[in-house]
């Protein structure tokens, strides 16, 4: 047993450890969410085991060059250092953890909690640590057992290099192909038969203008859950007539699920089919909505603009997908593109075809991945010779192209989180506050609006945080980001990868959960409303807010 111990001492590495509890404490510092005790633990174990492997790295790169190491009584005595030192550092930062979640928790309005429960903290980050560390000496026995079998052919420190180019291969082949697939099979499978659960409380339709009703081109069945709730609800014409007092007609909403066809193409064509029989063309006003992954349309997105036209108003959208819009992303990101471009190519080209005095202005809307999906379904140059009037894209991820591209060509001066383009003719961006008037009365021919909040991981995710900061971490920040939020490197990619996976778990009105108040400043400005006075609109954004 004591030969055992001296042994698992000497195998610990000092690098590793001084490492790893840096990057352990780092990750007790706040990001952009809140965090549980239990998604903190998990962090915390994740950051310490790539600190730690960081060290084990340095200290192999060391050896490599063989360099002069210490004596074994200096070595123990070195690690016994550390580790007291690390210990102590471990207590002080867990001890200020409460703290630093209480920064976030007060900017979105949420109760202060007194304690982080530091030991149950710990406990859980030890857990993940020695788990991942068990992970790494499997790693370390593959290196050595396929350096040990190339060396008969190979130098000593090439057979090195074959033994980590084959470990790593086996390790990724595993994770891949066993791991990836078996998660998103049964995420995907797991979605599908939620998508096709009838809610007790939908009913079908009976009014033969909604989809999925007995005269509807798209069955009830075939809309798929989301697409069943977006049908059903909204408000009526009564009801928005009785809030702004003037006449409103009915708003018309066409939905074709996955179950309605087999190629985006055909699901397009029936949506498509289903708006002119609806008499959508008819209409003064047609958005083309992209949904979420899971088919998902925002009410509080498409209920406010329906509000501001008095009913008098078309959606059409189509769903592509069952899994969550983060999985969705990760796991079939071309999805949603196909089959935004398969139904504005489709709405578009009939669009065309009427007389433009008596066409619907047309505009795009869609939000996360469905704002990704919308914002490529179609280039400029296609539609430059007739132009759609606008789009509204809220919360759009970071891979999307414009945005990022109109993002990194912002004005001097102005935040990366709430950037200015140019003059504001073409491409506005805002946030909780209403900052569309800072760029002046003057729009193009076509006005893109994106609503986004600097609280949300989604939109600013930054792969590049592995190595350095992000430019929206930068000074002023947003209202909604903690000041001790700080960047460090490795810690900070992986508190805004977690952040994004809990990015919906905020409340209303940050992080990744758009609130219908915030909506309307900019469907007024993309579909140039000009019939509300200010006091009409500060009473839909009340009603909208009092409505959560």
């Amino acid at each position: 047993m004591r030969n055992w111990f001296w042994r698992l001492a000497f195998s610990f590495s000092a690098t590793g450890l001084v490492l790893g509890t840096l990057l352990f404490a780092a990750s007790l510092t706040p990001s952009l969410l809140p965090r549980t005790y239990v998604t903190q633990g998990l962090l915390s174990g994740v950051a310490m085991a790539c600190g730690y492997g960081l060290g084990v790295l340095l200290s192999a790169l060391w050896f490599w060059l063989e360099l002069p190491e210490p004596k074994d009584r200096v070595r123990l005595a070195l690690k016994a250092a550390a580790g007291g030192i690390c210990g102590v550092v471990v207590l002080v930062f867990l001890w200020r953890t409460a703290e630093w979640q209480n920064s976030i928790r007060t900017l979105m309005h949420l109760p202060p909690i007194e304690t982080a429960h530091p030991f149950y903290v710990g406990l859980i980050a030890l857990a993940v640590f020695l788990a991942l560390f068990g992970l790494g000496r499997l790693f370390a026995f593959l290196v050595r057992l396929f350096a040990r079998t190339s060396r008969r052919a190979a130098p000593r420190r090439l057979s090195y290099v074959i033994g980590t180019a084959l470990a790593a291969t086996l390790f990724w082949t595993l994770a891949d192909g066993l791991l990836v697939r078996f998660v998103l099979h049964t995420a995907d499978s797991s979605f599908r038969r939620l998508d096709q659960v009838i809610e007790p409380d939908t009913a079908e339709p009976a009014d033969p203008l909604k989809s999925g009703s007995k005269a509807s081109l798209v069955r009830w069945d075939e809309l798929g859950r989301m697409g069943r709730s977006f049908v059903a609800s909204g408000p009526t014409a009564a009801e928005i007539s009785t809030f702004t007092g003037k006449p409103a007609l009915e708003p018309l909403r066409v939905y074709a699920g996955l179950n309605a066809a087999e190629t985006p193409e055909a699901r397009a064509k029936i949506a498509l089919d289903e708006l002119i029989r609806v008499g959508g063309f008819q209409r003064s006003t047609l958005v083309i909505v992209m949904p979420t992954g899971t088919g998902w349309v925002d009410p509080e997105g498409i209920d406010t603009v329906e509000y501001l036209h008095h009913g008098d108003i078309a959606s059409i959208a189509i769903q592509y997908s069952y899994l969550a819009s983060w999985l969705s992303l990760l796991a079939e990101p071309d999805y949603g593109a196909e089959a935004a471009r398969a139904l504005f190519h489709a709405v578009y080209g009939h669009w065309t075809s009427l007389p433009k005095e008596g066409r619907p202005k047309l505009y795009l809307y869609g939000l996360s991945l469905g704002a990704l999906s919308s914002e490529q379904s179609a280039e400029l140059f296609e539609v430059i010779g007739d132009p759609y009037q606008g789009a509204l894209w809220a919360g759009p991820p970071f891979p999307s192209r414009i945005w990022r591209k109109m993002t990194a060509d912002r004005e001097p001066g102005t935040p990366a989180w709430l950037p200015r383009f140019r003059d504001g003719s073409y491409v506005r961006f805002t946030s909780q506050r209403n900052a569309l008037p800072e760029a002046g009365d003057h729009w193009g021919p076509m006005r893109i609006v994106y609503l986004q909040y600097a609280s949300d991981p989604i939109v600013f995710y930054d792969p590049y945080s592995f190595y350095r900061q992000p430019a929206w971490m930068a000074v002023p920040r947003g209202p909604d980001v903690s000041p001790d939020f700080q960047w460090y490197p490795v810690v900070t990619f992986l508190q805004l990868t977690l952040d994004m996976a809990m990015a919906t778990t905020t409340p209303m009105g940050l992080g990744h959960v758009y609130a219908g108040e915030h909506y309307v400043d900019p469907w007024i400005a993309v579909t140039d409303v000009t019939d509300w006075s200010a006091a009409d609109i500060a009473r839909l954004k009340e009603k909208f807010r009092a409505g959560r």
